[in-house]
């Protein structure tokens, strides 16, 4: 017996296989599906789906046997991959490469082998779809052919998880969005308070010292208050503290106009903000603050009125990470230490949560609001474009057999497959439940129809259900206003829909 060579740009192969996520990871039913099929399409007691890995062969699914495991050195995959073509073995007692081998000798006693490798997109080739029997045996062409077509849906449905994978990653950084803009948007609200207080009655000083408490709740600082610069002469007004503060840390106001030096006199003429994460470690740190407790701090410039300078300065005394200045904070405090930037954030803050509402929250494209408003400004530029209408058929089905979750993966699966596939210049929105509807800019009919077909067979690899789409097109030119013009379309798409149906009832009819 000898062990196979390693195959050209093994280590690359290696990362590809890394890259798929797919060693030690439990059975899948659309992978066990495979092997139960291959081994029923070819008669043949055994089929697994291996990966070589860099010292063992691991299964995937195995069908008609157990554990498939084994050392990477006695692994007929491990010589299946070296070729991209099928390896036939038809008598393995007679292959001095197995003929020595124990799973030839030991109790499998293995006879026939026969394995089509896993070709990625980019070449590598990861494992092998593969089928044995414990008689010799001969596999026809044809036979080999079809080894080879299943060994490609495993690297579709590889491909497929891989995607899937992908567009989870992306919903949750969505989500991860969502919810930083939705604390954006309560700190637009601070920054709208901090406004009106700019409008009222008081005194620079007193709208500076409110400000600097309203921003320094909302950051959940230890400690707020306002500094106020005049030549040499520092004073402080403390604005906001939590309840339960280290009486050194409350007193430090009191001590700190009376210190020589530190950072706060230093930053006198800045016009940016300055955040220290690690206070006691940075160069001007006064040692009373840092015995005191500061662990991190914040100083912000709000302006100037005749002699006098204004700083906000947030300090924050817990250890570890809620020491340190996020993201969020930081734009809040710059946002509120300059007026005219904080009419801008809230802009920003706004214009991005409209950006939300028009974005579908289950497959990401656009709702029924970007879409009106597309089809809108279409109309309103002059330029030709196509509607289609499309449903998704037998979308039901896998609702009521494979449930929601299932159903709802399905619709992301087809929504992405579908704008990836017409790419620039159309655009797919989800109008409601299964509709969708693609407006495109250069198409043609025939075009339409073929992207669609393309996101259907992607959606199909998700779900055991027969499902389809039915489409109604129109062009710009069909109808005199856009309401008309959807209306059209969706009476073709329904009117497809009927012929479908009409179809299969003749067709089971004479059946």
């Amino acid at each position: 017996m000898s062990a196979a060579p390693l195959p050209d740009h093994e280590y690359a192969r290696l990362l590809e296989l890394a890259r798929y996520d797919v060693l030690d990871t439990p059975p899948e039913a659309a992978f066990d599906r495979l092997t139960r099929l291959t081994a029923r399409v070819l008669r043949v007691p055994v089929a697994a789906i291996h990966f070589v890995d860099q010292d063992r062969q691991w299964g995937k699914s195995c069908f008609g046997t157990g554990d498939t495991a084994v050392r990477r050195e006695v692994s007929f995959c491990a010589w299946t991959i070296l070729e991209d073509g099928v390896l036939l073995v038809p008598d393995t007692t007679r292959d001095p490469r197995f003929q020595d081998n124990p799973l030839v000798t030991g109790p499998a006693r293995l006879r026939m082998y026969a394995g089509a490798p896993l070709v990625t997109p980019r070449g590598y080739r990861l494992g092998t779809l593969c089928v044995a029997d414990t008689v010799p045996r001969v596999l026809s062409a044809g036979e080999l052919a079809t080894l080879q077509d299943l060994a490609a849906l495993v690297v579709d449905e590889l491909e497929l998880r891989l995607r899937q994978r992908e567009l989870e990653a992306q919903v949750d950084r969505q989500r991860r969005e969502l919810a930083e803009l939705e604390q954006l948007v309560a700190h637009a609200r601070v920054l709208e308070a901090v406004s009106e207080l700019l409008d009222l009655p008081l005194t620079p000083q007193e709208a500076a010292r409110a400000a600097a408490a309203l921003v320094g709740e909302a950051v959940q600082a230890d400690w707020t208050g306002l500094l106020a610069l005049q030549g040499e002469a520092l004073t402080i007004q403390v604005a906001h503290h939590r309840p339960d503060l280290p009486p050194a840390l409350r007193n430090l106001a009191e001590c700190l106009p009376e210190l020589p030096g530190g950072i706060t006199r230093s930053l006198r003429d800045t016009r940016t903000a300055t955040y220290l994460d690690d206070y006691p470690r940075a160069p001007g740190a006064l040692p009373e603050a840092v015995a005191a407790g500061v662990k991190a701090a914040a100083w912000v410039p709000l302006g100037r009125d005749e002699q006098t300078t204004f700083l906000l300065v947030a300090v924050r005394a817990a250890p570890g990470e809620h020491a340190t200045w996020q993201r969020s904070d930081r734009a809040l405090l710059d946002a509120a230490g300059r007026s005219v930037r904080a009419a801008l954030e809230r802009r920003t803050v706004l214009e991005a949560r409209d950006r939300a509402v028009r974005q579908d929250s289950l497959t990401g494209i656009g709702n029924r609001l970007a879409f009106e408003e597309a089809l809108a400004a279409r109309r309103q530029a002059g330029t030709p474009f196509r509607l289609a209408v499309i449903d998704l058929d037998g979308f039901k089905g896998v609702n009521d057999h494979e449930g929601h979750p299932q159903g709802d993966q399905v619709l992301r699966v087809f929504a992405a497959a579908l704008q990836g596939a017409v790419g620039a210049g159309s655009e797919v929105y989800r109008y409601g439940g299964d509709e969708f509807i693609l407006l495109a800019a250069d198409l043609t009919e025939e075009e339409v129809l073929e992207q669609v077909d393309i996101a259907v067979l992607a959606a199909r690899q998700v779900t055991t259900q027969p499902v389809g789409a039915s489409v109604g097109m129109v062009d710009d030119r069909s109808a005199e206003d856009g309401a008309a013009l959807l209306g059209l379309a969706d009476e073709r798409m329904y009117a497809t829909k009927r012929r479908r149906r009409d179809a299969r009832r003749a067709l089971l009819a004479h059946g």
